[in-house]
């Protein structure tokens, strides 16, 4: 019997502790409380008042004694005020807790309670405003981990994609293309499950759906809908319920350009991200076709108001540099008073960054829109796993210490070591933001 009464009261303790975190700083839920009690008090006076009229003015018959009773006449003043206050609260605490439960039920992730709901919500909600620049299953991967911590997030996503299902769309449809945008979209939302694969499915068969994907199809869809691709990317991002927002680099159907150096050591101009890819050689130079392309203001205005700008990991010539050549993109970024973070690639990509290493990466960003631009490089320091054949190991050498600050950590996805772990990545990045700034605060 004993131990009986004690489990009931260790269960009875573990409720009022788990409940009390109702009232944790931050939650942004005690002011409405307190507010809730306010008017409870308030009408609670008032009613008290007639009660008082009425027993004072009415005359002596069967009434008085039963106010007089309900008021608990018998007791001590200060008793009455004790009884009549601490039901009240009780009250009003499990009236709000119960409109909450009701309230918010259909918007809880199944296995989460409210209140760890909320507090999630709002500790996001308060974090920093986060611009990552780039293209690709690199970024995606990175925004995948950078959503757990804040709900601030811009991608800056490249347009000069002309290969797959992005570069047949883009030459029947004449859109811009949508596939970096939509992996980004897929990283970025609130519900990885079912929905964002539907989003991500591709076609393996069927007359001219061949190839493509169901997330581009909708893009191109909202696009002529909407008429314009801003608003289709925008109105995507609202049927997966992204954290934060992704938006093109341009609205300007661009092409990428480079200068190729092959082995016999001819100089060979490549037009288009995909022919740059499969050239085999040095690149020497990369530009836009037209050069003078403008960003799109909405970029421009999310970089300048940023608390940290990431630029990486992806593809270095074909999705980093091709938002850094955007002229006004990249001046953006220049004045910008935000922290910014260069996170170099896991692994080399053949035909792209062949034998580079970690300062090969920066040197070449820095030779195309000028240097003193980062203020930390972000490097992978394992190098344990297999990867694939003709792709080697990112790594930093002393060189890169003398050129820039550093930081060296175990970032690599165990299970697919040529890429970054996206919660260790997330990671190191909000850690090494927060040493350099402090919490931001709320």
């Amino acid at each position: 019997m004993q131990e009986r009464k004690q489990g009931i009261f260790s269960r009875f303790w573990a409720y009022l502790r788990r409940e009390s975190q109702w009232l944790r700083i931050g939650l942004g839920y005690k002011r409405w409380l307190l507010l809730v009690l306010l008017g409870t008090t308030l009408l609670g006076l008032g009613l008290a008042l007639i009660l008082l009229h009425i027993y004072r003015t009415v005359p002596d018959n069967w009434l008085v004694p039963i106010l007089a009773w309900l008021s608990l006449r018998f007791l001590d003043r200060p008793i009455r005020v004790v009884i009549f206050g601490g039901i009240g609260v009780i009250l009003v605490l499990i009236g709000v807790w119960g409109a909450n439960q009701a309230l918010l039920k259909p918007f809880v992730p199944p296995g989460k309670s409210v209140i760890d709901t909320l507090d999630s919500f709002r500790r996001r909600d308060r974090g920093p405003r986060i611009v990552v620049l780039g293209g690709g299953h690199g970024i995606a991967s990175l925004l995948r981990g950078l959503k757990a911590y804040t709900r601030n997030i811009t991608a800056i996503v490249t347009v000069a994609d002309d290969g797959g299902s992005s570069g047949k769309l883009r030459q029947s449809v004449g859109i811009l293309p949508p596939g970096d945008i939509r992996h980004c979209l897929a990283a970025l939302s609130d519900d990885e499950d079912l929905l964002t694969q539907v989003f991500q499915y591709r076609f393996s068969m069927g007359a001219g759906l061949e190839g493509h994907t169901l997330g581009n199809l909708l893009i191109s869809a909202l696009t002529e809908i909407t008429g314009s691709f801003e608003t289709a990317v925008a109105e995507s991002g609202r049927v997966l319920a992204v954290y934060g927002q992704v938006l093109p680099s341009t609205l300007t159907d661009v092409r990428l350009l480079a200068d190729i150096v092959d082995a016999d050591g001819k100089l060979r101009n490549v037009s288009g991200e995909t022919q740059i890819r499969e050239s085999q050689g040095t690149i020497k130079r990369l530009w836009l076709d037209p050069t003078n392309t403008p960003a799109f203001p909405p970029a421009i205005s999310a970089v300048l108001s940023a608390d940290l700008i990431i630029i990486g990991p992806g593809s270095l010539f074909t999705s980093l540099l091709p938002n850094l050549l955007v002229r006004d993109l990249a001046e953006a970024v220049r004045v910008s008073h935000a922290l910014k973070f260069f996170i170099c690639n896991v692994a080399t990509e053949r035909g792209e960054t062949d034998n580079f290493d970690c300062i090969d990466h920066v040197l070449a960003v820095e030779k195309h829109i000028g240097t003193n631009l980062f203020d930390l490089v972000i490097c992978n320091n394992n190098f344990e796993g297999e990867l694939g054949e003709g792709v080697s190991w990112v790594k930093m050498d002393e060189d890169l210490l003398k050129h820039a600050s550093v930081y060296c950590a175990d970032l690599i996805d165990p299970e697919h070591p040529w890429r970054h772990n996206s919660k260790r990545l997330s990671k190191a990045v909000m850690d090494l933001f927060y040493e350099r700034t402090g919490p931001l605060p709320g």
